[in-house]
């Protein structure tokens, strides 16, 4: 008989429920500085945007929904694996767009770690989170909690990380008016 997400977690329940409140926090973090810096967000800045703060955006989406099915009572550990998966595609997806992105327009304008947080880092997270979903497809037992918590710590880590530049452009940003 299969186990349910209840069953898979036992000993991982407070981690996942404090790291998908953080990822939920943070992801309203981000709408307030996008508030803040609502002036700035122009046509002019709309790729900026696409490159920089929509992946930063997803990045704590996938850790709150992975979070959020790992924590669902009924769910079972092959629809947590597809839920991981769907996420991976997803976020996988959003960092190459922003690596694309930053290489076209910003290459002059980021350092070498700028651009190793918004896309490799990233997606060495997905694929680690990739190998525990097709880990727990492949052999239909427990998925391996102690991985998929690991890949969501470098999904989030990247989104603190990227968070805080976004954060610190908008704040020294000129102010007309």
């Amino acid at each position: 008989m299969e186990q349910t997400s209840s069953e898979i977690l036992k000993g991982w329940r407070e981690f996942y429920l404090l790291m998908g409140t953080a990822a939920a926090t943070l992801v309203g973090l981000m709408f307030v500085v996008a508030s803040i810096g609502a002036g700035l967000f122009t046509d002019a800045h709309k790729d900026m945007m696409k490159a920089f703060i929509t992946p930063t955006v997803i990045h704590f989406c996938v850790v709150l929904f992975v979070c959020l099915a790992a924590l669902a009572p009924s769910l079972t550990s092959v629809a947590l694996a597809i839920v991981a998966a769907a996420a991976v595609l997803i976020g996988i997806g959003y960092s190459c767009t922003a690596e694309v992105r930053i290489l076209k327009r910003y290459v002059s304008t980021t350092t070498l770690g700028d651009r190793l947080w918004y896309a490799p880092i990233p997606i060495v997270g997905y694929l680690t989170l990739a190998a525990a979903a097709l880990s727990q497809l492949v052999h239909a037992s427990l998925p391996d909690v102690e991985w998929i918590a690991f890949a969501l710590c470098i999904i989030l880590a990247a989104g603190v990380r990227n968070a805080w530049a976004i954060t610190l452009w908008v704040a020294v940003q000129p102010r007309n008016g």
